[in-house]
This record gives structure tokens, sequence and C-alpha cells, in this order.
């Protein structure tokens, strides 16, 4: 493990009392002196603010926002043409296997891309980028910006307390406002199910934006531990636990992100990597899906559980990919992937746990209702 990076908030996390761990490189804090539960739990009710800086920034610019679509188009099955400017999507890296490389966000902001990865895979993603855009689309990391998330039914207050124009924004717009002093980037996004903003900000003018929204009574500091709880409750997928290199997006029922437009018989149809097993698992379905899991008692089920059809025998049909005590739901929460005919709702499954099988029961999701302001 090589020296690990820090984001332009560490000192401020310090001083806040953050306990720090390692992740995706960085050393990024896992929670402060509330703890764990209390910060899903404030987050919910209130405001949180989390420190993402460590997510890659990048810049894509073409000589029209056309050119530089009709290019990132090659390496996403969304429709990225269509977006509207100061509008941003969901989108997903494909591979040749119809596997997902990384999960990403994108924003047409006019006369440029603007797309935030995760950062366990930042360095290949902008090397997929670099390979298949330059030089007729230039991509350019964002190196000097810090990513500030603020999420919670709280945070429209909050934030509208430094420039009330925020306060107008839909869910997935995005905006380019001061803040504190700062030129930001702004959309109305997050990953926890509530609504919220995440911020893009000048490094050097990051601490005094987060230190002006940690002075307001309603908004307090989240560590990662709170995070992955809030986005297992909401049903969202963390990279590399349930969604990697094998997983199409029809088993992991994200076919929602892929546009009719780009689907077969739409007007653009195709054109990006895996598109032969995406499209085949499309019109024939999967053997395997992504599904919420409910596991019965108090005991959580976590990452790498075996799942069972019966109680005893058998083989396993599945695995959890993501588990934990879930604050909001006061129990365990989890996700995985079972078998397409035990993927119904209601499917009683069973879940082994230190060599004894507990009772799981398959789930909607998300497993508490998203806030977002449509």
């Amino acid at each position: 493990m090589g020296e690990l990076n820090r984001t332009p908030l560490y000192d401020l996390h310090v001083a806040l009392g953050a306990k720090m761990v390692p992740f995706a490189g960085y050393e990024m804090p896992v929670q402060y002196a509330l703890g764990v539960m209390k910060e899903h739990l404030h987050c919910r009710a209130q405001a949180g603010l989390f420190d993402v800086s460590h997510m890659g920034q990048v810049v894509l610019r073409g000589e029209s926002y056309e050119a530089v679509a009709r290019a990132f188009e090659t390496l996403v099955p969304m429709d990225v043409l269509g977006l509207g400017e100061g509008r941003q999507r969901y989108g997903l890296f494909t591979n040749d296997g119809g596997g997902i490389e990384d999960d990403l966000m994108f924003a047409n902001r006019g006369d440029h891309l603007f797309v935030v990865v995760n950062a366990a895979c930042k360095e290949a993603d902008i090397a997929r980028m670099k390979a298949a855009l330059e030089p007729e689309v230039s991509v350019e990391e964002i190196t000097d910006r810090a990513l500030i998330a603020l999420q919670g039914p709280a945070a429209e207050a909050a934030l509208a307390g430094l420039n009330p124009a925020v306060a107008g924004m839909s869910f997935m717009d995005v905006v380019t406002v001061e803040l504190a002093g700062a030129e930001c980037w702004v959309s109305r996004s997050g990953y926890t199910g509530e609504d919220g903003y995440e911020i893009s900000v000048p490094e050097a003018q990051a601490e005094a934006l987060a230190k002006a929204l940690l002075e307001m009574d309603a908004v307090e500091p989240i560590g990662l531990g709170a995070r992955d709880s809030l986005r297992l409750e909401a049903g969202l997928c963390l990279y590399g636990n349930d969604i990697d290199t094998s997983t199409s997006p029809v088993m992991a029922g994200l076919t929602w992100a892929i546009q009719k437009v780009r689907r077969a018989g739409g007007d653009r149809a195709g054109g990006f990597p895996g598109v032969d097993r995406i499209f085949g698992d499309l019109a024939e379905g999967v053997a395997r899906k992504r599904v919420g899991l409910v596991p019965q008692g108090r005991a959580p089920m976590r990452a790498g559980t075996p799942i069972f059809a019966e109680a005893e025998g058998g083989d396993p049909i599945g695995e959890v990919t993501s588990g934990g005590f879930g604050p909001t739901y006061e129990g365990p929460v989890a996700m995985g992937y079972v078998g397409a005919a035990q993927a119904a709702v209601g499917t009683e499954l069973f879940g082994e746990v230190r060599g004894k099988r507990m009772p799981v029961t398959v789930a909607k999701m998300p497993l508490v209702p998203a806030n977002f302001k449509r």
C-alpha cells in the first residue's frame, strides 16, 4: 500500500475529531464524535455534510456539446446527446463483455461535459476516456477542486442560507453559483436517498465553505460509515461490491438508466461496449438478479454471506454483496444476487452466518423511501 492521499478537508476532519481510515487510496473520515448510528439518523432528519473529494472530477471538451456527447456515447449505454443543458444523469462505463467498469454521473454544462467517477476507478476511467476520446475530445482531470455533499431534508434551507438560488433547483439540475465567496458547481443530487446537493468547490475555499455549513445548527459532519448505511437503505449500488466487471446492467437492476434511444430499435441503438450481451439480457432476461434482502432477527448479514433456497442442503443460489444494520429501517438490511426464480419480492430464503442458516426475505428496494425533490 503506497502513501495515502489527503483531501483538502483533511485538517478539518482531524480538528472535528474524525476517526480516519484508508479508503480508495485516501485517508478518509469513517465517523465523527456522534458515531455512525447518530450520524445516519441526523442525515435522515436534518442535514449531513460529506467529504467526497476523493472522487474523480473530469471535464470533457470538443468542438461542440454534440461532438462530445456522441463521442461519450461510445463508452456508455446512456442518452448523452439528449441530456438538456444544466441537467445531470447517472451512467455506467461498460466493457466488451457487458459488465460494468464503473458507475458515474455526467452533466451537460453547455460547452462541456462534466463527469464524476468513483475514487477507486478514477485512474482507469480517465485512461479509458483518454484512449477512446482524445484528440477530438480533451479529457481533463480537475485536481484543484474539492467535492462535498450536503444531504438531508434540511439541506435546501441550509444551502439557501448561503445562496437562495439553490432552492429553485430540481433533482439532477446543475448550476454554477457563488457560495461563501467561492464559485461552485452545484448539482441537486447525492447518494443517500435524501434530497441534497453535491458541490464542487475550489480547494483553497473548501474548508471555509464546509465551516460555513457546519456552523448551522441543522448540519453535522458525516463519515463513510453512515454514508454506506444510508446508500444501502436507499438501494444504491456500491461499485466493487454490488456491481463489478462481471455484472451486466440488467442483472444489477439498472436498466432504468439505459434510455430508449440507446436500446434495440432506438435512434442511436447500441454503439457501446458489451452491446451484444446487454441487448441479449434485455431481450431474454438474466439468470441472476440484484435484490433487496431483509434478514429476520437482529443479526446483520454481511457481504459474502451465501444465500440458499432451503434451510438445509443444496448449493448456494446467491450471495449478499452489501449488508449491515439500517438505523432508519431499525433492523438489518442487505442487498445481493439470487437466482431469477428466487428474486420475487416476499420470497423466503436462507443466509448462512457462521455455519448456521438464518431466514432472509427478498424485499423491494429502496428499503427506506427516497426523498428527492422532483
